[in-house]
């Protein structure tokens, strides 16, 4: 099979050429585009799940629709170390010049998004931390540069969303990896997304994380659970697995054997990023159309080895060699367990310390650190999980 017309994109956040398994979540977001477009009520969006099934690609889509809508974005990612202000700020500027308002309420909403930006940056502040986003009209004195980011972010969002509403359009602003926000700063993007649904004006925020996203946002705010539509993005059907490798190979005059496209789900679970990397591999290995289970299975073992670098291996070498010896306990855990598919299941800390003969307290700097760190989450009191599916198994094969 030529590879240069290999249809298959296993990367980060890149859209697959067949975005199988989301018209439901594309189906609604355009009634909720629709209905905040017409002063309807309506809820700002939390999309959760493990890494690899395609949140930040979804997110990506839903902008685009936005685009098409004729609405203003912005997209950020959220670090732990980086306060809110400056990518909210760079997100906002630029959905207000897609907006492209001219006059008064633009210059209004661009001069607030200025002094919300330089609010903590004072006048012996390193360049670096001097926000400089080539707005060129002054920072409106007395609004969203209070010092409380709660404050602040009402009325930076509450402005922007009156200026969308005067041009007839809205505003949505995308967050990715929402979970790795402080906790201020949550708290004040829960109020302020509030207030803006109080006030119907065009304006919501679509959010992206981690399973235990719900559980971080109540945490901050009891009232959360109704302020957000909650969409869980899971592993594809069958179906939509199905679906994902051969429309794109049909757009190259290619297809799968029904036994190819089994092994395919065996191997891959689901997972789209899995779907991607698997595809490619089999695409790159196969001598001809129809690709084969054969030839899935000798593609299998490069794509293995390119996940164990990159998707795997990269992860696990963030962690220190205590830390690996919590994971791999909790992969031995998980696996002993034998209910399901072990890989998904949480499970107990005490019986991780229990593994490894420790004191569940003397665990708590490696657990705590691999939660900061995105690769376990705890989705109820005494229980973790790996974030990344399949991790458990690369673990107790690899590591």
């Amino acid at each position: 099979m030529d590879p240069i017309r290999n249809p298959y994109a296993p990367g980060a956040g890149q859209r697959p050429p067949e975005l199988a398994g989301r018209d439901e979540q594309l189906g609604a977001f355009e009634v909720v585009l629709e209905r905040v477009a017409r002063g309807r009520p309506e809820r700002s969006i939390v999309l959760t799940g493990l890494r690899g099934v395609g949140k930040t690609v979804l997110l990506g889509a839903l902008r685009s629709s936005a685009v098409r809508a004729g609405w203003g974005t912005g997209k950020l990612e959220a670090r732990p170390d980086q306060s809110l202000r400056r990518p909210l700020a760079s997100a906002l500027h630029q959905a207000i010049r897609e907006l492209g308002p001219s006059g008064g309420a633009g210059e209004h909403a661009l001069g607030v998004v200025k002094s919300f930006a330089q609010r903590d940056a004072g006048a012996s502040a390193k360049l670096r931390d001097r926000w400089s986003p080539g707005i060129d009209v002054p920072a409106v004195k007395g609004r969203a540069d209070s010092g409380d980011i709660e404050i602040d972010l009402v009325e930076l969002l509450s402005d922007v969303g009156g200026m969308a509403a005067d041009t007839g359009r809205g505003v949505a602003v995308f967050i990715d990896e929402m979970q790795d926000l402080g906790p201020a700063d949550v708290s004040a993007l829960c109020a302020a997304c509030h207030e803006i649904s109080q006030s119907r004006l065009p304006l919501i925020v679509v959010g992206a994380g981690l399973p235990h996203l719900p559980a971080v946002l109540s945490a901050s705010k009891s009232y959360s659970e109704r302020l957000f539509r909650y969409a869980r993005i899971d592993r594809l059907s069958r179906v939509e697995a199905d679906r994902a490798l051969e429309a794109p190979a049909e757009d190259e005059d290619a297809t799968f054997a029904s036994e190819a496209l089994e092994a395919m789900y065996a191997l891959t679970d689901g997972y789209p990023y899995f779907i991607q990397a698997y595809g490619k591999a089999a695409w790159d290995r196969a001598p001809s159309s129809p690709i084969t289970a054969d030839d899935v299975r000798v593609g299998a073992a490069e794509a293995e080895e390119e996940l164990a670098v990159g998707f795997f291996g990269s992860r696990y070498e963030r962690a220190t060699p205590g830390e690996r010896e919590y994971l791999r306990a909790m992969a031995d855990v998980s696996a002993a367990a034998g209910q399901g598919d072990p890989d998904l299941e949480s499970v107990s800390t005490a019986d991780v310390a229990k593994q490894l003969g420790r004191k569940p307290q003397s665990l708590s700097p490696a657990r705590d650190a691999l939660l900061k760190k995105g690769l376990i989450y705890s989705g109820e009191r005494g229980r973790i999980a790996f974030t990344v599916p399949h991790f458990g198994t690369y673990l107790r094969e690899h590591a």
